[in-house]
């Protein structure tokens, strides 16, 4: 597939990219270059090959989920330098 220089400068345009022209030009072949082995991945015969989310065989071992007693709100609350009724109180960090 075919990437022109004005596709990828309309893309960084797109993304608030400001390239400058050396950068463009790599960028133009990298994507070449990336869309070129996508198509040759699309060649590859895997009509034979079963679907897979692992290439190993891979189990997870997991522990018996048994519910236990949490700790106390006072307990937890105990060393922090702020808190209204059962809550931490912190800093707004959006603005």
């Amino acid at each position: 597939m075919a990437i022109t220089k004005e596709t990828v400068e309309y893309v960084a345009h797109l993304a608030r990219i400001e390239l400058k022209p050396q950068e463009l030009e790599k960028m133009s072949r990298q994507l070449k270059d990336i869309l070129d082995f996508i198509d040759i991945l699309k060649r590859a015969e895997v009509k034979d090959i079963a679907p897979t989310s692992h290439i190993l065989p891979i189990s997870n071992v997991l522990r018996e989920d048994t519910p236990v007693a949490s700790l106390a709100a006072e307990k937890v609350l105990m060393n922090t330098p702020c808190q209204k009724r059962n809550f931490f109180v912190v800093p707004k960090v959006i603005e």
